[in-house]
C-alpha cells in the first residue's frame, strides 16, 4: 500500500493497450476520493519488456493493472502471489508495497463474484461456459464459489476440453465438456458465462430459450453483443463486461490506495460515458 500522501503512480500493461478503459475507471476513482495527485496511464507492453519495465519503477509507484499478453508472464518477477491468482497461474494485479516489495493478486475472479452478486446471482445449481480461454479458467475459479453442481464448457478441440477439465481438477469444480456444435444447448443452463471474442455467440442468438436465465458476457465494446440483446430481448438477466471490468477496478483501487470502499457508481458511469463516446 502507497501512502496517499504523496504522489504516487500506476497504470495498465499489455498488448494491445489502446483500447484500454482501465485510465478511465482508476482516475475516475482518485478523483472521486480526492487522491490529486495520483496519476494512472497506459503502456503498449510484450512480455521481453516487462522485466525491465519492472526494474524501473521507483517508489512513486503503487501499482500496476496486467492484461494480456503480461498475466502469467509477471509470476517470476513477483515476490508473492495470493492463493487466488496461483489457482489459475495468472495475475492481473501488482501492488508495489513501502518497503519495495511486489505482490501479486488476480482481482478478475473476486470482480466476476462481486458482479454477478450485484445481479442477485448468489448460488446456482448449474452453469454452462463457452469458450476455454484465460478468461474461461477465471470463471470456472469464480464458479467454484457459487455453482453446486456442475459446469459444462462448450469448446472447440480435444485439447481444449482436456484443459478445461484440468482447470475444473485443480479448482474443485465438477467440470465436463462439450463440443462448440452444441454451445445451443448451453443457453437452457441457469447461468452462462460467455468468454468467448467479439462476434462468436452471434450464431447462438436464435436458441435463446423462452425463459432465459442469467447470461454473463465478458466483452463489453462492441456492447450488447447480438446474443446478450436478444438474450435482455427475451427477459433474461444480462451481466456484461463492463460490470466485470468496474468490479475488478474496485478491488485494483482500493489494493493500491488503501483507501476503501472504491467509488464504484463513479467509475462505472466514467466507463458508460467512455463507451458511449466510441
Amino acid at each position: 500500500m502507497a501512502s496517499a500522501d504523496r504522489r504516487c503512480r500506476a497504470a495498465v500493461l499489455g498488448s494491445p493497450i489502446a483500447h484500454s478503459l482501465s485510465p478511465v475507471l482508476h482516475r475516475a476513482a482518485y478523483a472521486e476520493l480526492g487522491l490529486t495527485h495520483w496519476t494512472y496511464d497506459r503502456f503498449e507492453m510484450v512480455e521481453d519488456g516487462l522485466a525491465a519495465f519492472m526494474a524501473g519503477l521507483d517508489p512513486t509507484w503503487a501499482g500496476l493493472s496486467l492484461t494480456m499478453p503480461l498475466k502469467r508472464a509477471v509470476i517470476p518477477l513477483l515476490d508473492s502471489v495470493s492463493a487466488t491468482a496461483a489457482s489459475v497461474e495468472a495475475v492481473n494485479t501488482v501492488v508495489l508495497t513501502e518497503d519495495g516489495r511486489r505482490t501479486g493478486d488476480n482481482t478478475d475472479i473476486p470482480g466476476m463474484v462481486a458482479a454477478l452478486r450485484e445481479r442477485g446471482v448468489e448460488k446456482v445449481e448449474s452453469a454452462a461456459v463457452l469458450g476455454a480461454g484465460a478468461t474461461a479458467s477465471s470463471a470456472l475459479a469464480a464458479l467454484s464459489k457459487i455453482c453446486a453442481g456442475p459446469v459444462t464448457a462448450y469448446v472447440r478441440s480435444p485439447e481444449r476440453a482436456r484443459e478445461m477439465r484440468g482447470w475444473g481438477e485443480r479448482l474443485g469444480v465438477d467440470v465436463r465438456t462439450a463440443d462448440w456444435a452444441e454451445a445451443g444447448r448451453a443457453l437452457s443452463a441457469p447461468l452462462v458465462v460467455a468468454t468467448t471474442p467479439a462476434g462468436t455467440t452471434d450464431s447462438l442468438a436464435a436458441a435463446v430459450p423462452e425463459r432465459p436465465g442469467t447470461l454473463f458476457d465478458v466483452l463489453y465494446d462492441p456492447w450488447p453483443t447480438r446474443l446478450a440483446a436478444d438474450w435482455a430481448a427475451r427477459g433474461g438477466a444480462v451481466v456484461g463486461g463492463l460490470d466485470l471490468l468496474v468490479h475488478q477496478a474496485v478491488l485494483q483501487v482500493e489494493q493500491m490506495t488503501g483507501r476503501a470502499p472504491a467509488p464504484l457508481p463513479a467509475m462505472r458511469l466514467a466507463g458508460e460515458a467512455a463507451l458511449a463516446g466510441r
